[in-house]
């Protein structure tokens, strides 16, 4: 069984939601995960470089992203 807790900041985490989860899961084994929310999104390196180069392209082959969708739902059955 997972069950996913979302808080606003850490200051959330308290007692009661520990008290929480130990009643719901007792003795059984789990694991918590800890992960932090990005609201900024960062492009890697390589991400960087496609679009680099999809900006060298000609633009007489251009095609728009209603256009991408359409030949890769058409190509994939998307």
């Amino acid at each position: 069984m997972n069950t996913t807790y979302h808080l606003s900041s850490a200051d959330e985490l308290n007692t009661e939601l520990i008290d929480a989860i130990k009643a719901v899961y007792k003795s059984k084994a789990i694991t918590i995960i800890v992960e932090e929310d990005i609201t900024e999104y960062q492009l890697s390196d390589e991400m960087k470089l496609v679009l680099d180069e999809r900006m060298k392209e000609d633009l007489n082959s251009y095609l728009t992203a209603e256009e991408s969708i359409k030949k890769l739902s058409e190509k994939y059955g998307l």
